[in-house]
């Protein structure tokens, strides 16, 4: 339970107390209020039993009823009436109030001192961060927010690093200098001064800081980004500051900045200009990284996915010396990603983590921890001990593409609709020879998407060919081909699938130079604008005639693909009604479930023939 600090204590005391003052005055009320006209009428008709009057002018009193009243009578207006209507039962009373004692007298003086110590007492312990909940307080904004790494904690070391031996060599590089300097200086080398690791989210950059802190043994500060970062114009710079001088006094030290891209980018691309709060504070980081200033045995390493915005003073050598590419992990990678994931958790023996690897192209090592754990809770769900394949190959699919919405109400038309577009993709990517081959359909809604098609490719590739883009669009196209064959009509379901397919095509005009009409020119180029975002930051750097030349381009990719799908479909008709009805028996077929499918009806059109 949280401890009650005396500050509150004290202030429920004073609420009280003025709650109970103000009670009390209110008790002390008079039930009646007498105007003069009133006072008047009582007093001629002798309602009233005594009339007091005090030194502040007020006259108070009973009337014969017993009820006590207050009223204000000028005294001349009182002295009239009473001469032209005396009342003898009337008692006339000239009352001087009571002093109060010495300690009454001083009690709201002492409340409000009271009052003041303990806003004091509050205010000074916010100002110390709440008694140690970190530096939040009001005196400590331009204080440091890193981390210390603590040796009790658990440690992530290298062993805990999977699939990345490149990246943990270089890093482990830096280790080994803080453990060892001597070796290096005898021969002449300097550790880098910076290290920035550069890749996609969830590919283990954070990780691979930490595991640094675990192998190291020395001081290890993490902070992010946007820690530096505040409203108040110099906050930032003055955390730089402070940060550096916390490190200097622990040397030789790591500091960890995560996200660094949140402090790190463009000078000059802000409306601010030069005096924009992030821009004196990324001035304060490179003048404290390399100035004239010496920093002798502190080490950064910092994290960001976006080294595009990054300021070209903070990438060179002096500073972030090293840029680590931490990408996506190869099959083997993902192999042992996956092994190490899998530690504490019980997989039946049918599960082989190499064929699984190999059904996870593009997997970052997130979503491959994410994919463990994915199976894990489907295997609790139904009651079991032990993972198989079964959940394995259902969590790769929700990772893709979403948990299954088997309740989701959906009309006959629907079902058909879907299955034979579904099915529109599978043929006419069974028929191109570069696509990848069919792992799994499925006309179960999952996401945002009615159904999916998904196919996996057998080996990892680092590039792709123009031929190879055109059969995606192709089969991209082939479910909206299906559905105009089949149902006469086309509906929203292929929104998706248009989308990717104009990407491609404008990408292997703009980007790739893969137009026969405009050669291998790139069009568009970014100008770094990265405050104005994605498209507004984009230049364009062609004419209205070329622009439409690439128009033409784009819809004659387009068109061919179209036309290429039609063509395939049309002459393999019975497949896409096999496999379309088998769809909407089963609902979910499998890659080898599929290559049956066309095997027999293969078999079935050789026969009639």
């Amino acid at each position: 339970m949280k401890k009650i600090s005396s500050a509150s204590v004290w202030l429920v005391v004073f609420v009280l107390v003025i709650f109970a003052a103000v009670t009390f005055k209110d008790a002390d009320k008079k039930d009646t209020t007498l105007s003069v006209d009133k006072f008047q009428e009582q007093w001629i008709k002798k309602d009233i039993k005594s009339v007091q009057v005090r030194e502040d002018k007020t006259i108070t009193g009973e009337l014969t009823d017993g009820t006590q009243y207050e009223t204000i009578v000028p005294l001349s207006r009182l002295m009239q009436v009473m001469d032209e209507h005396p009342n003898d039962k009337v008692t006339e009373t000239y009352i001087k109030p009571a002093s109060m004692p010495m300690w009454l007298q001083i009690v709201p003086t002492l409340l409000i001192v009271l009052m003041l110590v303990a806003f004091w007492f509050m205010y000074m312990q916010q100002s110390q961060g709440g008694g140690g909940g970190g530096n939040r307080g009001v005196m400590n904004f331009g204080k440091s927010r890193a981390k210390i790494a603590t040796l009790d904690k658990k440690k992530v070391t290298f062993d805990d690093v999977a699939g990345e031996d490149e990246e943990k060599d270089e890093l482990a590089e830096v280790v080994d200098f803080l453990k060892q300097p001597k070796r290096y200086l005898d021969a002449g080398a300097r550790i880098p001064k910076g290290i920035l690791l550069v890749g996609p989210p969830g590919t283990g950059k954070t990780l691979l800081a930490r595991a640094v802190s675990g192998e190291a043994g020395v001081p290890f500060y993490s902070i992010s980004g946007s820690d530096f970062v505040e409203m108040f114009v110099g906050v930032g710079a003055s955390r730089v500051r402070d940060l550096f001088e916390q490190a200097k006094k622990s040397a030789p030290c790591i500091i960890f900045i995560d996200e660094i891209d949140a402090v790190g980018r463009q000078r000059g691309a802000g409306v601010g200009g030069g005096h924009d709060e992030r821009e004196q504070t990324l001035n304060q980081l490179l003048v404290e990284m390399d100035g004239f200033g010496v920093n002798e045995g502190i080490i950064m390493i910092a994290a960001t996915n976006r080294p595009d915005i990054l300021d070209p003073a903070l990438l060179r050598p002096g500073r972030f010396d090293r840029h680590i590419l931490v990408g996506a992990p190869d099959v083997k990678g993902r192999e042992e990603i996956l092994k190490v994931h899998s530690k504490n958790k019980q997989l039946a023996d049918e599960v082989k983590l190499d064929v699984l690897a190999k059904r996870t192209p593009g997997f970052t090592g997130a979503d491959l921890e994410n994919l463990m754990n994915e199976a894990a809770l489907l295997t609790v769900r139904k009651n079991k001990q032990i993972i198989e394949m079964v959940e394995l190959d259902e969590a790769v699919t929700r990772v893709i593409a979403g948990p299954e919405k088997k309740s989701r109400v959906i009309s006959e038309k629907d079902r058909k609709l879907t299955a034979y577009h579904e099915a529109g993709h599978a043929v006419v990517m069974k028929y191109s020879p570069l696509s990848d081959p069919i792992h799994q359909i499925s006309i179960i809604p999952r996401g945002m998407a009615g159904g999916y098609t998904m196919h996996l490719p057998e080996e990892d590739t680092s590039y792709t060919s123009k031929l190879k883009l055109k059969d995606e669009m192709v089969g991209l196209l082939g479910g909206r081909v299906a559905e105009k064959l089949i149902m006469k009509d086309i509906s929203t379901g292929a929104k998706n699938d248009i989308d990717r397919a104009s990407a491609i095509a404008r990408k292997m005009v703009m980007e790739y130079g893969m137009s026969d009409e405009l050669g291998p020119i790139s069009f568009g180029n970014d100008h770094n604008e990265v405050f104005l975002g994605r498209d507004l930051g984009k230049s364009r750097n062609f004419s209205e005639q070329v622009a439409f030349q690439i128009d033409s381009e784009v819809k004659d990719l387009i068109d061919e693909a179209y036309a290429k799908a039609e063509k395939i479909l049309a002459e393999n008709i019975s497949k896409l009604h096999a496999v379309a009805q088998e769809l909407l028996l089963k609902e979910k077929l499998e890659g080898a479930e599929f290559e049956a499918i066309i095997a027999r009806t293969e078999s079935s059109e050789i026969e009639l023939s």
